[in-house]
């Protein structure tokens, strides 16, 4: 495992299934770093179905925001930490009008000081459709500015199309 592992794809493309493989080789105290918040039914669903994913072995942090501060627990709880996924956390910040370019500087530092191997899940969202709305794409172009920064920070850099892994770099 090296130290820093990005897991980009399009939904349901079976990056968060890769990235819970990956990590239950590395160590047996994983650490799984939720960004998602359950604001109405639906998202609840989505939640109980990932937590149903992972078996015995890993403790949940939940992080809508504070990826830094989630980074520097999971050193204290775990072996290895998964973050997914960047771009609901992504959301949350332009949602509370966070600067999103101080966060993700912060962010690539963690990664880049972490004790202890790090897996990061994000979706490309840039290969479809051009957003309808304003905020559809500005969010579409700060995915793919957010994407661009942590991959180069990140040792390797995998893009998964229907459950298959491709080699971006490392």
């Amino acid at each position: 495992m090296l130290h820093s592992h990005f897991i980009i794809g399009g939904a349901r493309s079976g990056k968060s299934r890769h990235a819970l493989v990956l990590a239950e080789r590395v160590g047996n105290r994983r650490v799984f770093v939720a960004t998602a918040e359950a604001c109405d039914d639906e998202m609840a669903k989505r939640i109980a179905l990932h937590r149903g994913k992972r078996g015995p072995g890993w403790t949940t942090l939940e992080a809508p925001l504070d990826l830094v501060a989630a980074i520097d627990e999971a050193r204290r709880r775990g072996d290895v930490c998964l973050i997914d996924c960047l771009t609901i956390w992504l959301s949350n910040l332009m949602r509370h009008d966070r600067d999103v370019e101080k966060e993700t500087a912060q962010l690539c530092e963690a990664i880049a000081c972490s004790p202890i191997p790090i897996l990061l899940v994000s979706n490309e969202v840039g290969m479809g459709l051009v957003p309808e709305t304003p905020l559809g794409r500005a969010f579409r172009d700060e995915q793919g500015r957010l994407n661009q920064v942590v991959a180069s920070v990140c040792d390797r850099v995998e893009f998964i199309a229907a459950g298959l892994p491709i080699i971006l770099k490392g």
